[in-house]
């Protein structure tokens, strides 16, 4: 990738950007508040147009390194940043840092983030674009923080994550050992939620014990609460509306979100086709993946699980012809390494199959798949369904058919009204005319009267 190089931009200190620093404790930037200075117009737009460079940098490095953070991934990252001339983005990506050199970085970084936030806020698709690319860039810096950079800036931001002692992680070594690929002497690790390294769990890169993760630093990943949600969106939505509007709009769906409000109940789990005849698309956080990505997003999410390439165009070949379920099943088969008797037709199979693998447990009936009972409902909820679906044709045929009638009727009553407002320009002209008649008595105005009479 080639970019023409420009004449570096030149960001003075000034005493406004004095008071910026205090904003910018760290390379890794949560951005949080937007900056209060004056920039010229053409920083403004060089400032721009460096960031989108290495956001498209970043996007491209993608393509063609499919795992991100590989080594080959960054490697191409900080090649491609180099010849593009942009050498501060690439400070930023070596650790924190204190110099002069690194606060000049991290104020370009900080309004060129802003910059270019606030150019892609226009449309979803381009918020969704800017989102996936800043995510990279913050995982780069932060995958290159040593550990005791890490424990300084999960302090430094009040996460309220703190490492095991070594008397605990003596008692769990064993564990903790079998969870990573790399040594765990001098490296800390971090209990938390399990719920908050979701991604984690699934790649099994932590160990899990009593709801609890540990998770080393090096593998370390950040979530979000109830709390710091309402947080963020609190901060984010009252800059534009009144917190009391915030309140009572949103931060009830947020709750209602996390299982805080509502009525809490305990709604059954969807079927398989139930999951893949629901509407959705690629960027949402449900539905079929076999059905809602396409090949190349299915492609890249399958080689960063491992899977051997000619595998894995015999998973996307299925998921194309729209076997959603056999590619399900196949990916289970060379993700646990076995072959299955019945294909997956309901998530919790698939989960329940899982474990019996993962675990050796003995299943709770002959089947892995749903119970008898489970199915006569599942049955019945289906075709309840489908009633449903027919009335709901049926109340739109009417209702189509209402709205034509109601279209004539108006198109009518249009008709009318412009018949009624000409003949009434028709009696008012006439009248005009009789109006301005000589009404002598000679034979002419007789006549010119009675005509019109």
């Amino acid at each position: 990738m080639d970019f023409p190089k420009k004449s570096k931009i030149k960001v003075l200190k000034s005493p406004d950007e004095q008071s910026l620093d205090t904003l910018l404790p760290h390379n890794c930037l949560f951005y949080i508040l937007p900056p209060m200075i004056d920039v010229s117009l053409k920083d403004f737009e060089d400032l721009a147009i460096e960031r989108l460079k290495l956001l498209r940098i970043l996007e491209q490095a993608g393509v063609k390194h499919p795992k991100i953070l590989s080594d080959e991934w960054k490697e191409h990252v900080i090649n491609e940043l180099n010849i593009a001339g942009l050498k501060y983005f690439v400070r930023l990506l070596r650790g924190n840092g204190n110099t002069e050199q690194d606060m000049n970085a991290r104020r370009r970084d900080y309004l060129s983030h802003f910059i270019l936030r606030f150019a892609y806020c226009r449309s979803e698709d381009l918020r969704r674009w800017f989102i996936a690319r800043e995510m990279e860039l913050f995982r780069f810096k932060f995958s290159s923080l040593s550990s005791k950079e890490v424990k300084e800036y999960v302090e430094l931001y009040e996460m309220g994550y703190r490492p095991i002692s070594e008397d605990q992680k003596q008692e769990v070594r064993q564990e903790l050992q079998s969870s990573v690929l790399h040594n765990i002497d001098g490296i800390d690790f971090y209990k938390v939620s399990f719920l908050a390294v979701l991604d984690l769990v699934r790649q099994r890169k932590c160990f899990l014990k009593n709801g609890f993760a540990y998770v080393s630093s090096m593998d370390f990943s950040i979530g979000v609460t109830l709390e710091d949600s309402l947080r963020f969106w609190r901060e984010e939505f009252t800059k534009t509306i009144e917190p009391d509007k915030f309140d009572k709009s949103y931060a009830y769906g947020i709750r209602y979100n996390y299982g805080k409000e509502g009525s809490r109940t305990n709604w059954s789990p969807h079927s398989c086709m139930k999951v893949i005849n629901t509407q959705g698309t690629s960027q949402d956080a449900c539905g079929c993946p076999f059905k809602l990505w396409d090949a190349s997003e299915l492609r890249t999410r399958l080689v960063n699980y491992g899977i051997n390439p000619v595998n894995v165009q015999d998973v996307i070949s299925l998921a194309t012809k729209g076997h959603f379920q056999i590619a399900c099943s196949r990916y289970f088969e060379l993700t646990h390494n076995t072959k299955l008797d019945e294909g997956i037709s309901h998530p919790n199979g698939y989960f329940e199959n899982s474990q019996i693998l993962m675990e050796n447990r003995e299943p709770k009936s002959k089947t892995p798949q749903m119970s008898q009972q489970n199915q006569r409902r599942q049955h019945a909820m289906t075709q309840q369904q489908n009633f449903k679906r027919k009335l709901e044709a049926r109340v739109k045929a009417e209702h189509d058919y209402d709205e034509e009638l109601w279209k004539l009727s108006e198109q009518e009553e249009q008709r009318m009204a412009e018949l009624k407002s000409k003949e009434k320009a028709q009696i008012e002209m006439e009248l005009s005319q009789l109006e301005s008649m000589d009404w002598d008595d000679d034979d002419d105005n007789v006549k010119e009267l009675s005509d019109l009479m």
